[in-house]
């Protein structure tokens, strides 16, 4: 199979933040990508809910990454195929 590049302009300390969570997950950024993008085909759509929300009723951003480290610890094995 053929790659491409991408090129995404980002905040440069979310690039920071998402460059260590997915190296605590095993994966780089382009995996990481990629496992969005496969499931974003696979569900033909977006893979989780998008909605406004009123910031003070939201979750922290560490109770988020912890939720988020153990929804893919879940499913690893799931993500380490999608990334193939």
């Amino acid at each position: 199979m053929a790659t491409t590049n991408l090129n995404v302009r980002i905040d440069e300390d979310l690039k920071k933040r998402a460059e260590k969570l997915f190296a605590d997950l095993g994966l780089n950024m382009s995996s990481a990508i990629t496992v969005f993008l496969k499931s974003s085909v696979d569900y033909n759509g977006i893979p989780f809910e998008i909605r406004k929300t009123n910031r003070a009723g939201t979750a922290g951003d560490d109770e988020i990454l912890s939720l988020s480290k153990s929804l893919i610890d879940k499913n690893r094995q799931a993500y380490e195929e999608l990334a193939k």
